[in-house]
């Protein structure tokens, strides 16, 4: 069963987590997080955690070089990674996103 959606985590400053997993049964067997800041100039990416090569992956993003190589996000499982890819995207997003305007 695939599922996706948004989540607004800050409407002031337009940063909102889209969330699109694949599951069978109760495991996560594929999913895309997308940490964005949608502005006047359109929609940003600033992170992404993701499953594309088999494990729990994050790629950072800058705003000159964009996308970056993906690095090990969580040694459990896909669900579990994803799980805390989201807890750690809506605690922290203010840092990623500092750290991203930097």
């Amino acid at each position: 069963m695939r599922t996706s959606y948004e989540d607004v985590i800050d409407y002031e400053r337009g940063v909102v987590l889209m969330v699109e997993f694949e599951s069978v049964g109760k495991d996560v067997v594929d999913y895309s997080l997308v940490l964005r800041r949608d502005g006047v100039s359109g929609a940003e990416t600033i992170r992404v955690y993701d499953s594309a090569h088999g494990f729990n992956e994050m790629h950072r993003f800058t705003r000159r070089g964009g996308k970056q190589a993906g690095v090990a996000a969580h040694p459990g499982t896909l669900g579990e990674g994803m799980r805390r890819a989201i807890e750690e995207t809506k605690s922290g997003y203010r840092a990623t996103i500092e750290g991203w305007e930097g």
